[in-house]
């Protein structure tokens, strides 16, 4: 195999697996999270727009202009960020490269990085391509939900660490970390000195009157953390890759020296539009969280129906649910077998982690999809009602 040994791992994703199983088997892809609908008319006509008027060539490195001073008015309109556009904001082709520029940028070689569990997966590829190690804090669970373990997260703490990955709301249990579990986060930080990598994508997709808290808003942290967010989740158009940095100058300088080895820029008419959304749809965002609360509930109902045991999810597009109750306790078999069986696609947890006993058991499906694709997928999850004998 030709493949370097740090990649070997991560040669395939189990999202394009699971889809692909569900396009030959004409499945109900409830496994990778992107919408079915579009984001708003006005951001999309502003694309129109920018590619009819011209605005086709390489846009600045950091990104347009308007884009940056949009996502910098964007931080400190809802949570009080304050960020120069002209080097404190830089434009990537989606938050999974933010991640991998803060990464790349600003752990060396040889060093630790920890990623709480479980984790998307970009993060433990990006880490590997770093030369870096990787070192697993899981969530606990606690009433239904998870929160970390304070001695599991300082415990995991050495000289050798240089950063700590945070999502949230997390992908893939719906979590949103509480204020307790931030502010653990940010006094272990600041207590050994170590960088945060945010990744706060879903930051406007919270149910049940919950409000996002970036970690940088917390004492210490701002110097110390790169925020990452994007358009796709916000917006609807998880296909156009449009993310951003925002971070202190010299973390953003850092980030800047690997991101422009990587694409350099990303498509010009796009950050038009998305600079248009940030500053002119507020109204749309608003109403984004209230819809998607009421498909995770559809969705939540029909799993609880068939016989899960679902956890409750709290913000993103994912919830999570645990099939023993239905005699199904390898949740990795079950997610390929489900495409062909019953007609419905969902991805293992198992495969977003290292533990596999902690989290094998459990499936994720995605809910930001039309209700009528919902109540389909719920009447082939019927099938499963019958379960089978725990192997």
């Amino acid at each position: 195999m030709r493949t370097v040994d740090r990649l070997q791992p991560f040669t395939s994703t189990i999202f394009a697996e699971i889809s692909t199983l569900a396009a030959e088997t004409g499945a109900v892809n409830l496994g990778q999270g992107f919408p079915d609908t579009d984001g708003p008319a006005g951001m999309l006509a502003a694309a129109k727009a920018a590619i009819d008027g011209g605005m086709n060539q390489y846009p600045p490195g950091d990104g347009l202009p308007e884009l940056r001073r949009a996502v910098a008015a964007q931080v400190e309109r809802d949570y009080g960020l304050v960020h120069d556009p002209d080097g404190e904001v830089l434009v990537t082709v989606g938050a999974s490269e933010g991640i991998a520029a803060a990464v790349l940028g600003l752990v060396e070689p040889g060093r630790e990085v920890i990623l709480i569990e479980p984790f998307y997966d970009s993060y433990a590829a990006t880490v590997a391509m770093a030369g870096a190690r990787r070192v697993v804090v899981p969530l606990v669970e606690d009433g239904g939900r998870y929160r970390l373990d304070p001695d599991m997260l300082r415990g995991a703490v050495t000289e050798k660490t240089a950063a700590i990955i945070v999502n949230s709301p997390h992908n893939p249990t719906g979590t949103v970390l509480s204020d307790d579990d931030l502010r653990l986060i940010a006094e272990t930080c600041v207590e050994r000195d170590l960088l945060c990598f945010t990744d706060e994508v879903y930051e406007y997709l919270l149910f049940d009157g919950r409000a996002h808290r970036p970690l940088a808003t917390f004492d210490g942290m701002r110097e110390r953390t790169v925020r990452i967010s994007g358009a796709a989740k916000a917006f609807n158009v998880t296909g156009w890759k449009i993310g951003w940095i925002t971070a202190p100058r010299e973390l953003a300088d850092a980030c800047r020296a690997a991101k422009q080895w990587l694409t350099f820029t990303g498509a010009t008419p796009l950050q038009h539009a998305v600079a248009h959304a940030l500053d002119h749809e507020t109204a749309w965002l608003a109403g984004l969280a209230p819809d998607l609360q009421a498909k995770r509930d559809l969705l939540t109902k029909a799993l609880v129906d068939v016989g899960f045991e679902v956890h409750p999810s709290e913000g993103t597009y994912f919830v999570t649910a645990d099939a023993r109750r239905l005699g199904y306790d390898d949740a990795g078999a079950l997610c390929r077998e489900m495409p062909r069986t019953v007609g419905v696609a969902a991805v293992p947890v198992a495969a977003l982690a290292d533990d596999q006993a902690r989290w094998g058991h459990l499936l994720r499906f995605a809910f930001a999809k039309r209700e009528e694709v919902l109540a389909d997928g719920a009447r082939r999850l019927a099938g499963l009602s019958g379960g089978r004998e725990a192997t």
